[in-house]
């Protein structure tokens, strides 16, 4: 049930009956017309711009719609008023009986209410953290991690084939430069000293690496040239380190479907068959660029190179995907993983990047654009940093880990469900500051407890009317008398029920997690609200002493809130509180 789905459709239907009518001209389209909530919740339950989008195309003044199409939506019985406000805006409220049918609804779906069709089972694809394997998971890693798997449960609930991915950056110069360092304790755990040259990785976690290379292979690389042990010791080194992401995302309560390795790419001719695809299509060409204003890439050379047109697919410049030496760029196998996924039969991508890769943006949507045909959408989502801060001051960096705070160290601070929550309370675009005080607080101040709250007072609810012999499992509560909830704060908690299949659509459709964090903030207050108001109201109370009827009525709008502050806490990956410490 999509009570707003529903009244758009019997907006759209009015109007369809007016051009029957010959109050508007015919073949007009009805795609841009919405119902949604008013910016001022006193205006109404609903507002519909129709008259504002059919004015134009119909020739008439947005006032003369508006006022027709109110005449006609007040004889529904859903509609009580339908006024109209400003040059042509119709504000509408419903029937109180649609709204306490909403609660029947999520009592009879369960967490399944608000899922969507939106996706019809196309797939996606969504590549998230991907961090270079050469250390455990920071703070920045944690962010884009818990964004990418609440997205992707998103996409999920919104009814797309999700696959969850990661990248792993194993065919750079930054694996062999983890193969020394590795390398240089395994030497210590030989009680040797070495140098630690600028650029190496010296946190403690290779330790253990080093001293389990030693186990493996005993004392046959001490005193060897790096040609003997370069090899071996990099997909040593990258088999533990990946080892270490994936407990570290385990922690965090994230599973990927598939981890793909750069290193497959290169002398296996995928590289090659991305780019020759390219050229197929008369987009790979010889030359020279002009030097960019400001600081030069890293990419740009004097010189001719292979370049793709990626300014026909939107770009600023065209892109080198080839040096001049003949080496690969880094872009060119970036291009032949994104080829890959096409090649999968993915319908849509969608890469989660931290924000220093902001400048990928363009040329990567300029390269699914051609190597698809335009027949693949690619969405870049960017997470930006994250300060954390204890006792008021910024939380200093891990010992462990050497030069950063870890995954694990946050997680271990506060657990996982904080952790995840907190990082989804602002947008992935914006900076996000992480105090570990005040996302323990038991306050409104904090969102993570004052969702979790709301869910654990309707269980303790439920726990009180099961001991006074109320039947609370949930057919009952769909068969009670739901038109006793008719008070404004009960209506308020219905109201805010009703909003969230579509906050389900909208939120999948613009791929923002964040607006599910939100939306149960807002959820909580209304029950919170409703709650306290019966400390004066005694009417408003969830279990009514010697009215079981009432109290089934009450409770059945308790427990339909629960349901879908479970099913939006499932979303982002958290476990529903059932009491609070």
């Amino acid at each position: 049930m999509n009570l707003f789905a529903e009244i758009r459709t019997l907006i759209i239907a009015t109007l369809e009956n007016m051009v029957a009518q010959g109050t508007l001209p015919a073949d007009l389209t009805m795609d841009a017309i919405t119902a949604e909530p008013p910016r001022d919740a006193a205006h109404g339950d609903m507002a519909t711009n129709a008259a504002m989008v059919l004015a134009k195309p119909a020739g008439m003044k947005p006032r003369d719609i508006a006022d027709a199409l109110a005449a006609q939506l007040a004889q529904d019985a859903r509609i009580t008023s339908a006024d109209v406000a400003g040059p042509g805006f119709l504000n509408l409220r419903i029937a109180p009986s649609e709204w306490q049918g909403v609660a029947r609804a999520v009592l009879a779906g369960g967490t399944d209410f608000g899922r969507a069709t939106l996706g019809q089972g196309r797939k996606v694809n969504v590549e998230y953290v991907s961090a270079n394997p050469t250390g455990p998971l920071h703070v920045g890693h944690t962010r884009g991690a818990v964004f990418g798997d609440a997205l992707a449960s998103l996409l999920d609930y919104a009814g797309w084939d999700v696959t969850r991915e990661y990248y792993i950056n194993d065919g750079g110069a930054q694996v062999d430069v983890l193969a020394r360092s590795v390398y240089n304790r395994y030497l210590e755990a030989h009680d040797l000293t070495v140098d630690w040259p600028e650029g190496t990785y010296p946190g403690d976690y290779l330790i253990e690496v080093g001293e389990a290379l030693k186990a493996k292979v005993g004392n046959a690389y001490v005193d060897q040239d790096e040609g003997v042990w370069i090899a071996d010791v990099r997909e040593f080194s990258t088999d533990a380190m990946m080892a270490l992401i994936r407990s570290d995302l385990k922690s965090l309560g994230v599973e990927m479907d598939v981890f793909y390795s750069e290193k497959s790419l290169y002398g296996t001719g995928r590289i090659e068959a991305a780019i020759a695809d390219l050229k197929s299509k008369g987009l790979i060409y010889q030359g020279t660029l002009e030097p960019p204003k400001g600081k030069l890439p890293e990419d740009w050379e004097p010189r001719v190179q292979t370049l793709f047109k990626s300014t026909e697919h939107g770009d600023d410049v065209d892109r080198p995907v080839m040096k001049s030496t003949g080496g690969w760029t880094y872009f060119a196998p970036d291009i032949a993983y994104h080829y890959d996924k096409i090649q999968r039969g993915f319908d849509a991508l969608i890469d989660v990047f931290g924000a220093d890769h902001g400048g990928y943006v363009k040329r990567m949507k300029a390269a699914v654009s051609a190597l698809s045909d335009g027949k693949v959408s690619l969405d870049i989502k960017l997470t930006q940093l994250v300060k954390l801060y204890k006792n008021g001051e910024p939380f200093k960096m891990s010992k462990r880990a050497g030069t950063f705070v870890t995954l694990r160290d946050v997680v271990e601070q506060v657990g996982a469900d904080v952790t995840r929550f907190v990082m989804l309370t602002r947008k992935n675009d914006a900076m996000l500051d992480f105090d570990f005080d005040k996302v323990l607080e038991q306050s409104r101040e904090n969102p993570v407890f004052y969702v979790q709250y709301a869910h654990a007072r309707v269980a303790s609810v439920l726990r009180k009317a099961a001991e006074a012999g109320i039947a609370v499992d949930d057919a009952s509560l769909q068969a009670a008398d739901l038109s006793k909830l008719d008070h404004e704060a009960e209506l308020k908690v219905l109201q805010k029920l009703g909003e969230w299949p579509r906050l389900v659509e909208t939120a999948a459709r613009s791929n923002e997690p964040h607006r599910v964090a939100f939306y149960l903030y807002e959820l909580a207050g209304e029950l919170h609200g409703l709650w306290n108001r019966g400390h004066d109201v005694t009417s408003l109370r969830f279990i009514q002493d010697d009215d079981p009827e009432t109290s089934q009525a009450k409770i059945a709008l308790a427990r339909s809130t629960a349901i879908v502050i479970a099913a939006g806490l499932g979303i982002l990956g958290v476990t529903p509180a059932q009491e609070m410490r």
